[in-house]
């Protein structure tokens, strides 16, 4: 292969990742502006609400740890082409005007993206090798843009279209299939390579890693500021409305995180990947939410667009240092599959629990005061696993391939 047509195939493949990325957001962040509509719709409180949002969240942890082990039997293309088509059908079966398809949507959704999550960072650490940080940062600010896309536009879509806040949910499925159509060249090529070329033997499986410290700071860090980023999004625009904003009013202060994440996003993982270690991020991310949530709690009116960029900073700093850290505390791909698994399964689990809680704690207090503090104290875990997590080691050494056997 010669050199340009190497460089336009790793353009091209760039340019499927970065679509992949920026379809694994929106079907679950647009939820968040219009969950007003939809408790006044469908007569649930605000804890089954929350369950709309935490229900992907959920799956994202569940099902995190499979993904690797159906990559590996029906290779790794091939599964992230399935969770795209698995993810246009979630978003178009909450068309149907009740809660389960609803429910069952948001299952379906949250199914594909934990796919899609599990497997990008080791189609970076397979694909992109030596543009680990700059690929990393790339399909992270895809991530935080779909986020920041879907938060700003859905109320206004809704209201346009006088279509109702079903068939604007439905629209983002129109970036999925585009999604895979970008990415079925990729998996035909995958299949014929597979077909032309003789086995290869797979390298050793990946163990201890579960009793690893460092890999269970890496999990907690990747679950805590899920966590931070979820419960946030899922209620911020509630909040503000109860505030006596507008949904309208609060779709942008939220799309106002978003667009601010896409800052640091971009820069993290590029700085994290210039040192050994990564202490000064966590701090800085620490530094940021805790500003935001202060600011928020004690001046939350006219400042708000303030807090809300810092909080959207923070969450920039959150979603990619937790992305690039997989990666720079993987010796190799392999490694890289397995603690992605685990960080992104456990992390979601724990992740999940947020939106239900503070819509719990919420629905108990009242008020908005008591959900911000908790986010506030919930900082002090996640500083403890990032700080442990930031430091200059692998979770272990690299996998072996076992030698082909030989004949004398």
């Amino acid at each position: 292969m010669s050199p340009s047509t190497s460089r336009t195939r790793s353009i091209l493949l760039a340019l499927a990742v970065l679509l992949i990325a920026l379809n694994l957001r929106p079907a679950v962040v647009a939820v968040s502006p219009l969950v007003a509509q939809i408790r006044a719709d469908l007569g649930i409180s605000s804890a089954v609400a929350g369950l709309v949002t935490t229900l992907p969240v959920l799956c994202f942890g569940l099902l995190a740890p499979v993904a690797g082990r159906l990559a590996r039997r029906i290779g790794l293309e091939t599964t992230l082409w399935a969770a795209l088509l698995v993810l246009t059908a979630g978003m178009l079966v909450r068309l149907v005007p009740t809660l389960p398809p609803l429910l069952l949507g948001s299952l379906l959704v949250g199914v594909a993206i934990a796919i899609g999550n599990t497997l990008m960072p080791v189609v970076v650490k397979r694909d992109f090798p030596h543009r680990t940080g700059a690929m990393t940062g790339a399909y992270s600010t895809m991530i935080s843009a779909g986020g920041a896309l879907s938060a700003a536009v859905m109320v206004p879509i809704e209201q346009a279209t006088g279509l109702g806040w079903r068939p604007a949910l439905a629209l983002w499925a129109i970036g999925a299939v585009l999604a895979v159509a970008a990415w079925s060249p990729w998996v035909l090529r995958a299949r014929r390579a597979a077909a032309a070329a003789p086995a290869a033997p797979r390298p050793a499986p990946v163990r201890g890693l579960w009793g690893s410290p460092l890999a269970w700071q890496v999990t907690l860090l990747m679950g805590l500021q899920s966590l931070q980023f979820y419960s946030f999004t899922a209620w911020a625009p509630t909040l503000f409305v109860e505030r006596g904003r507008t949904p309208a009013e609060a779709g942008l202060l939220l799309s106002v995180t978003g667009l601010a994440s896409l800052v640091t996003s971009a820069l993290t993982p590029v700085l994290a990947t210039r040192r050994p270690t990564q202490f000064h991020l966590v701090g800085l991310l620490v530094a940021l939410w805790v500003v935001g949530y202060l600011g928020l709690l004690l001046a939350p009116d006219g400042s708000a667009p303030v807090w809300m960029v810092l909080i959207g900073l923070g969450q920039g700093v959150g979603i990619s240092l937790g992305l690039t850290l997989i990666t720079l505390r993987s010796p190799d791909a392999a490694h890289t599959s397995e603690l992605s698994g685990m960080a992104q399964g456990v992390g979601y689990v724990v992740a999940a629990a947020g939106p239900f809680a503070l819509g719990a704690v919420r629905d108990a207090t009242g008020g908005w005061t008591w959900p911000v503090v908790t986010l506030l104290v919930l900082l002090v875990p996640l500083a403890l696993a990032g700080f442990g997590a930031a430091r200059d080691r692998h979770v272990g050494p690299p996998a072996q391939v076992p030698a082909r056997a030989t004949t004398g």
